[in-house]
């Protein structure tokens, strides 16, 4: 007895000195609830009648244990179009983008860090902006210039202007699906693999030479067992993404009846099938841990990736000799057709009275400055003139700049517990806590947060239609990302300062705010950054929970395309790209922040 007592003051003067104890005892409380218990309150919704299947199930009650919905969904009649037909579009979106967007990542990756190409500073910087840019930006321009007429509304630029009949599967559905996002998603894989190609010591690669291997052999035996890591983790965040997006194929999925899960977790919703929706939503998250999964096997083979050693580090480029000029042309092509192209797509549409006009006698600045016109766009008023749309600037940015600010204090303080208590099992469960809203792709925790906060639980008061409720999905979504740029910042510090300072009698919210906060302010804006970029363009998390009153630009956009008033929808696309853009700038220019990615979302 004498001894547990001494075991428990032990244990309480240690948590006394090392106030990390307490934080992380804090953070996995609150991870527990705003994490674990949602996923435990989609399973018990799904496994439970709601008041919608009162009227379609004979005898039901609501609340009442059933797995009507999980035999509705994967055996019932509806199966096929709720759930088998969905399912195989998201595979093959997933399997899709997945291949195209690591290759072209990888080849970007090859060329920019281990060739003599020219500009490549300037195409370092300019080679990540899709990502800056929504999911489905490059959709809308996509329609401006595919589509038809056939599926409803004005023909794109191809048959205004040339005539060129463009068939439904070019317009719409799985090709433009996977190009859209396989041309936005590539980023992930550009900076996933140039960051380990930018570690790989030339020697190595020269020593397969020497040995007589030639060039394939050297990338296929020293190379790419190098960079297998990146690759394996390039193919998680692409594949889960993609599986989990919902922006683009909305736009063109819906128009001819293609459903993916998340649109189909949308439709189902919005028809009050909240249990189908749920399961669904279920199979989402276990299908990003299984590819979660499946990274940490493949990486788990190889026990060492070392490329780095103590002899010095060299890196020389391959020389393109007489390919450099044509490849340094491909590479400004492809961004131009990428970045430069549907800007410029986008802008020039705003200014069109009629959409399928190319004259300068259409052009008008109507959409951006005019009255209201019952006669055009349905009496909606210029973008300039419009206070809806500025109310949702204001909502945009108040979420951007609240989700950043408190996103980066909260990884910075979630990264600290982690480090100081590494080895332990508080730290091992809050790092596992912190981490596990990525498995959740967007479109299905938004679901899980309607239905938790959609009703008042315990003390918290219904948060449903409230600005609170999406600050608080953004920040909970984003904390992977932003508890990993305060672990890499906490893990740079070296924990003797700290203790220095302790021994000299000073409290650890001091030591913070004179020694943590100062020595880790880059990988603090970089995760404002981060998170700033994310919740400016975020619409799958947070399109099932917003009402008219919490409307932001995504929201819009998405509203606007869906009534076909495509001017207004691009011009509000080019403004939040700009307020995105600028902030990438200011970041850059008087905080010093290096990457836009900030970790790179490993």
């Amino acid at each position: 007895m004498n001894c547990n007592t001494r075991d428990v003051k032990l244990n309480l003067l240690r948590i006394r000195y090392r106030n990390y104890y307490i934080l992380a005892v804090v953070f996995i409380l609150i991870f527990t609830f705003l994490v674990l218990v949602p996923l435990l309150k989609i399973i018990m919704t799904s496994l439970s009648f709601q008041v919608n299947d009162e009227r379609m199930v004979r005898g039901a009650h609501e609340g009442a244990f059933t797995f009507y919905h999980y035999s509705r969904v994967f055996i019932g009649k509806l199966a096929r179009a709720l759930f088998y037909k969905p399912f195989l579009n998201s595979l093959i979106v997933g399997i899709g983008v997945t291949m195209l967007s690591m290759f072209i990542g990888t080849l970007l990756a090859w060329v920019l860090i281990r060739t003599d190409i020219p500009f490549r500073k300037f195409l370092n910087t300019v080679i990540v902006i899709p990502y800056m840019m929504p999911s489905w930006v490059m959709a809308l321009a996509w329609l401006l210039v595919f589509k038809n007429s056939r599926t409803g509304g004005a023909p794109g630029m191809l048959t205004a202007l040339f005539g060129i009949a463009v068939p439904d599967w070019i317009s719409y559905g799985m090709f433009p699906i996977i190009i859209c996002l396989g041309f936005h998603y590539y980023a992930y894989s550009y900076l996933l693999v140039s960051g380990a190609l930018e570690t790989v010591d030339s020697e190595l690669e020269e020593a397969g030479a020497l040995s007589g291997l030639n060039k394939l052999k050297v990338l296929k035996k020293i190379t790419f067992p190098l960079v297998l890591p990146a690759l394996g983790s390039s193919f998680v965040l692409t594949f889960s993404r993609s599986m989990g997006t919902f922006g683009t194929p909305a736009l063109l999925g819906l128009p001819v009846r293609l459903f993916t899960i998340p649109t189909q977790i949308y439709a189902s919703i919005n028809a009050r099938n909240t249990g189908d929706a749920f399961v669904l939503a279920l199979i989402l998250v276990f299908l990003a841990g299984i590819a979660i999964y499946i990274n940490s096997k493949i990486i788990g083979k190889r026990k060492s990736f070392v490329t780095m050693g103590g002899k010095g580090f060299r890196s020389r480029p391959n020389h393109l000799g007489i390919w450099r000029l044509p490849i340094t042309l491909g590479v400004f092509l492809f961004l131009i057709v990428i970045i430069v192209i549907p800007v410029i797509l986008l802008a020039w549409n705003t200014f069109m009275l009629l959409p399928d006009d190319y004259s300068f006698s259409n052009l008008t600045t109507h959409f951006w400055v005019g009255k209201s016109n019952f006669m055009i766009a349905s009496g909606q008023e210029g973008i300039f003139r419009n206070s809806g749309i500025w109310g949702g600037v204001y909502n945009s940015i108040r979420l951007g700049i609240s989700a950043a600010v408190l996103n980066a204090f909260l990884g910075l303080f979630v990264g600290y517990a982690i480090v100081r208590s590494r080895g332990t099992r508080i730290s091992k469960s809050l790092e596992a806590l912190s981490f596990a809203p990525y498995v959740f792709p967007g479109i299905a925790m938004g679901a899980i947060y309607l239905g938790m906060f959609a009703k008042p639980f315990g003390p918290i008061p219904a948060l449903y239609g409230t600005f609170w409720l999406l600050l608080l999905i953004v920040v909970i979504k984003n904390m992977p990302f932003s508890s990993r740029t305060g672990m890499s910042a906490i893990l740079q510090i070296d924990k003797s300062l700290e203790e220095s300072a302790q021994i000299e009698g000073m409290r650890w919210f001091k030591r913070f705010r004179k020694i943590i906060f100062p020595l880790s302010q880059s990988g603090f804006f970089s995760g404002m950054l981060l998170t700033f970029i994310t919740s400016m363009r975020e619409l799958s998390l947070i399109i099932l929970l917003v009402t008219p009153g919490t409307r932001v630009l995504t929201t819009i956009i998405f509203a606007y395309e869906d009534q076909d008033m495509v001017q207004h929808a691009n011009g509000v696309t080019l403004i939040l790209m700009l307020i995105i853009v600028s902030a990438n700038f200011i970041m850059r220019r008087f905080f010093g922040s290096k990457s836009i990615m900030g970790i790179k979302e490993s």
